[in-house]
């Protein structure tokens, strides 16, 4: 991967994170806490239109009290920059979904799952594992700037690859994973209602299609453990 094609798509609407995190949530309400990378904050698309935003409006039982997603985040970003932040904000629920930049980076798959098991097991030390979900990175070479980013058949061999490792750390932990992310974002090949103005990154009507795939699980998740 050339440098400043792996550096375009690192910085494509870089803005940080998403807004202030809420120090109170709705009585009977879990406080939710994302983290990511570009797909979980929504880069090139509103706050409303963002997958956890979308799925706290559907999920009744979620405040999002922050969105940590963070455009351009690979697992050693997220590390640094997003996972200290997590204890102080006493989340009661937790979604992850990282990799692409890992892939976009060329880092070697025995370092994202060695990154991967360090992530989990500290969210695990504050949380149980039904209350922390897993989702699967999408397939952005279908995008018309894709294949901008090096071969497409390279890379999406890649996220495949890395989807497969963290589908399974996430088995070893008893963790939740959603892995369906990948097949729905394969959509926009043809549908490109489902990609953002940038070319690159979904839409919100492609993340809507997200949640409903997300939904059910955390749903579940949410359950008494005897109505499982």
């Amino acid at each position: 991967m050339r440098a400043g094609l792996a550096a375009a798509l690192l910085v494509i609407g870089l803005g940080g994170c998403g807004g202030t995190p809420t120090s109170s949530v709705r009585e009977g309400a879990l406080r939710y806490v994302a983290l990511g990378d570009s797909y979980t904050i929504g880069t090139s698309v509103s706050s409303a239109e963002s997958w956890p935003s979308q799925l706290v409006a559907r999920v009744a039982d979620l405040e999002l009290v922050a969105n940590l997603g963070v455009n351009g985040y690979s697992t050693d970003d997220l590390i640094v920059g997003a996972l200290p932040k997590v204890g102080g904000l006493e989340p009661e629920f937790v979604t992850l979904l990282v990799g692409v930049n890992d892939v976009v980076r060329g880092m070697p798959e025995q370092r994202y799952a060695a990154n991967l098991v360090l992530i989990l097991d500290e969210l695990l030390g504050q949380l149980p594992a039904d209350r922390i979900l897993c989702v699967a990175t999408p397939d952005y070479t279908v995008t018309p700037q894709g294949a901008a980013f090096g071969s497409p058949d390279e890379q999406r061999a890649g996220i495949v690859r890395f989807n497969r490792r963290l589908g399974e750390v996430c088995e070893a932990r008893g963790i939740r994973f959603v892995p369906e992310i990948f097949e729905i974002s394969e959509a926009a090949a043809t549908d490109r209602s489902l990609v953002a103005d940038d070319g690159l990154h979904p839409s919100g009507a492609q993340y809507a299609l997200w949640v409903d795939a997300i939904q059910p699980v955390v749903e579940d998740l949410l359950l008494p453990s005897a109505d499982r």
